[in-house]
């Protein structure tokens, strides 16, 4: 409930000196009666009505605050909303080959990707999101959704040797092409990310690309790796072993996707810029939102002043029947 006028509200300050002088007035108004003793007085019980007298007035102070309530006219508001989302339909092609498993982000580039596309999946409540893993084939791991938790648990489950290792980029980015090409979304876009430079597969990553464009699908490119060496874990009969192995990203087909499609290419080299770069994107793809509120109001005075006029009325009867006071 809100008030129309509600400075009309300081008014109810005035209660303060009627109660003031009421207390003023009880005080000064005590009867005298000369008698010779009053002894035989104090062996009468005393009434409980003296404690009705108080009753009018509280029933005027109420009265008074009720009708400035009223003056200050309180209204209660109805709201509608009319709310028009447009999404963006996006699929998140993630590279799972074996330098996947390189440790120059922490704990690896592949858990690293994860975390970091999770969180993306979860700050994008309002789109259709899906999952397209490869390394030397390519399949899709959750198609086209909004019930984001399934997508999220399909996501963590992602590890390597789930396929035939190595590095198909143009088949990783054609299966996300096929899978968002039919979409009736006015944006589409492809995040590919991936560590190393097309080594198999039937479909060269340049003509993913064009499939892409020719559709109208934006592709975001992410190279992750350090640069020059990175930190990589080898199984040997005495256990897990590391060795220091080249970081092959290949920049420059990656950098001609992303201008192909209207996308940008970004270079991943550590768990902070991985962040970073989701969240420049999540930034740059924003889903509009169109928003209509109506209110209508309507005026709640009839029921204070209604009650005012009763403890007025309530006020004049008590002081004119069971509490009347003689002179």
């Amino acid at each position: 409930m809100t008030f129309k006028n509600p400075e009309y509200l300081w008014l109810l300050l005035v209660l303060i000196p009627m109660i003031a002088w009421y207390i003023f007035k009880q005080y000064k108004s005590q009867a005298s009666l000369q008698v010779s003793t009053v002894k035989p007085l104090q062996k009468i019980a005393k009434s409980q009505k003296r404690y009705l007298f108080v009753v009018p007035f509280i029933l005027r102070c109420a009265a008074v605050a009720l009708l400035v309530i009223v003056i200050a006219r309180p209204q209660r508001s109805h709201s509608m909303r009319d709310q028009e989302t447009e999404g963006i339909d996006i699929v998140l092609a993630l590279d799972i080959s074996g330098t996947m498993l390189a440790e120059d982000l922490r704990p690896n580039r592949l858990e690293a990707a994860k975390n970091v596309a999770i969180e993306f999946i979860s700050d994008r409540s309002d789109d259709n999101i899906g999952l397209v893993v490869f390394a030397g084939e390519s399949f899709t791991q959750c198609p086209l959704t909004t019930d984001h938790a399934v997508l999220i648990n399909l996501l963590k489950s992602v590890e390597f040797g789930m396929i035939e290792d190595g590095t198909a980029i143009g088949l990783g980015l054609a299966s996300a092409v096929s899978r968002i090409k039919d979409s009736a979304a006015k944006s589409k876009i492809i995040i590919l990310l991936t560590d190393g430079s097309n080594n198999v597969g039937d479909i060269a990553p340049l003509t993913a690309a064009e499939i892409a464009q020719s559709f109208g699908i934006r592709v975001y490119t992410i190279g992750v790796g350090t640069h020059g060496l990175a930190r990589y874990p080898i199984q040997t009969p005495m256990g897990i072993r590391y060795q220091d192995i080249p970081v092959e990203i290949d920049e420059n087909v990656l950098t001609k996707i992303a201008d192909m499609t209207g996308g940008s290419y970004f270079r991943a080299t550590d768990n902070r810029k991985l962040q970073a770069i989701y969240g420049e994107i999540d930034q740059m793809e924003k889903t509009k939102l169109k928003v209509k509120e109506y209110t209508k109001k309507s005026e709640e005075y009839f029921p204070f002043l209604l009650t005012a006029l009763l403890c007025l009325l309530a006020e004049v009867v008590l002081n004119n029947t069971v509490l009347r006071r003689l002179p």
